[in-house]
């Protein structure tokens, strides 16, 4: 672990109105009444759009109606042991669990417990405060138990995990009414690569609440581990461009270079020309730095790369295949999969377009995939907005997060990843148009063409909203608007 950790102070230097503690009990502060009547009223099955913050309110929506959690549950369940974490994460476990235990120690005095989870919330490790310890142990808070959301609902591990940033969860803010006692914060380390958690830091305190400064400790904490993390990408990827290099000059036609998250790292001209990717330079020299990777908007290229990962583990000389749209409006091209791999591990893949070669890929069945939403959950302010598709006119990518723009004005999306949000709204009539936007095609109301031949769409002809069209979607655009 690299970079220094500022102290940690996580008890309030001193009582407020809003944190008095009244019969020693968290539950019974005017704020906590007000978060628990709502708790009340969402649990037994209204929908409710106030009263709580939109991260927790958001997180209520997916433990109650996707992950289905018993909100009586009192005891967080074993770990599944089923999957081994990656011996290459063993680096940032083992920062995480000194950082852990030094933490440990300044928060024991103040009764407190510190744990580290992996990224599906296994709890790796716990320190602090002996007695507290023990009553952590009472609800499984402890080595080898789950506290991922869909395990055990809302809590500062499990929602740190899907959500970037840190995250505070204060007595009944917790969808399980066992722990509303709790006070939590957590944060949870991500891939810069594909941008799954990889881990999470949490502080727990029993019936009393945290320091308004235990969040930008945190942050600043695992920005240290993240280091790490950072100088394994950039390793990475002179692994995969020096591979690619290698085999650039038998290459026959389009040929390109990808890292694990399947964003472009390297490629030939003719990808270049293929793809549209004039002007990204540093992908043609080589992007060693993850923020200068391009990610192709060729709809099931990123699935793709997930399966050839997962088939090539341990498996050097696999490749595979699958048959995807590279060019909308034309028939499916094959694209093969050959891994990059670093001591035995998949760092990369090298992709050849109209090449078929290896194991065929098999789309995952329609009867898979869960049931579609009836409303998108959106977050402004403090306040969680519900819309139903019908109301998006268009939805915009800025890195990770995605902006809804709507007649209620522009809403940031609770769910990250324009890839995520596609897959929520095309059954509703949206449809990709360029690799940063998604639009709702039943509200398109004006074509414009560029100087230049671009073609923008209009989506509120009063206010002139332009929506750019990338070259290699408009005929397929074209089609289906029928112009």
């Amino acid at each position: 672990m690299t970079g220094r950790v500022p102290p940690l102070a996580i008890a309030p230097s001193k009582s407020s109105g809003r944190d008095h503690l009244v019969d020693g009990s968290l539950v019974t502060t005017s704020s906590a009444k007000e978060v628990a009547r709502a708790w009340e009223s969402f649990a037994g099955g209204e929908d409710i759009e106030t009263g709580v913050r939109p991260e927790i309110l958001a997180s209520w929506y997916r433990c109650r109606d996707r992950y289905e959690v018993d909100r009586t549950l009192d005891v967080a369940p074993g770990a599944r042991s089923d999957d081994a974490q990656r011996v290459d994460n063993g680096v940032i476990f083992t920062a995480l669990g000194g950082l852990g235990a030094l933490a440990g120690q300044e928060v024991e005095r103040d009764g407190a417990v510190v744990t580290v989870t992996d990224g599906d919330g296994r709890v790796l490790g716990a320190w602090g405060d002996p007695s507290a310890q023990r009553r952590a142990e009472l609800h499984n808070l402890a080595p080898w138990s789950s506290w991922s959301e869909d395990s055990t609902g809302t809590n500062g591990m499990g929602t740190s995990l899907e959500v970037s940033g840190p995250v505070t969860v204060t007595g009944p803010e917790h969808w399980c009414e066992a722990f509303h006692q709790w006070a939590c914060a957590g944060i949870s380390i991500r891939d810069v690569v594909t941008g799954a958690p990889v881990a999470s830091i949490n502080i727990s305190r029993w019936n009393a609440s945290l320091s308004k400064f235990v969040p930008s400790w945190l942050t600043t904490a695992v920005a240290c581990v993240e280091q790490e993390i950072y100088r394994r990408a950039v390793y990475e990827a002179d692994k995969v461009i020096f591979e690619f290099n290698k085999a650039c000059a038998q290459a026959n036609g389009p040929f390109m270079a990808m890292d694990r998250g399947g964003n472009v790292i390297a490629a030939n001209e003719e990808t270049v020309s293929l793809l549209g990717l004039s002007g990204e330079t540093s992908i043609v020299a080589g992007a060693i730095e993850p923020a200068q990777r391009w990610l192709p908007d060729i709809s099931g290229l990123p699935d793709v790369v997930r399966w050839a990962k997962d088939r090539a583990q341990g498996a050097t000389q696999w490749s595979g295949y699958a048959c995807l749209p590279v060019c909308p409006g034309e028939e499916p091209t094959p694209l093969t999969m050959r891994p990059v791999v670093d001591a035995n591990h998949v760092v990369g893949m090298l992709c050849l377009f109209g090449v078929q070669e290896g194991e065929p890929y098999e789309s995952p069945e329609e009867s898979e995939v869960g049931p579609l939403p009836r409303r998108i959950i959106g977050m402004r302010n403090d306040r969680l907005v519900l819309l139903a598709p019908s109301e998006i006119r268009y939805a915009e990518a800025d890195r990770n997060i995605v902006w809804l723009v709507t007649e209620r004005g522009r809403i940031q999306a609770a769910t990250r990843g324009l890839e995520n949000v596609e897959r929520l709204l095309t059954p509703y009539g949206f449809r990709r148009v360029h690799r940063r936007f998604l639009v709702n095609l039943r509200r398109v109301a004006e074509l414009e063409r560029g100087i230049k031949g671009e073609l923008f769409l209009i989506m509120d002809s009063r206010s002139h909203e332009f929506v750019p069209v990338s070259r290699r979607h408009a005929p397929e655009l074209r089609r289906m608007l029928g112009v």
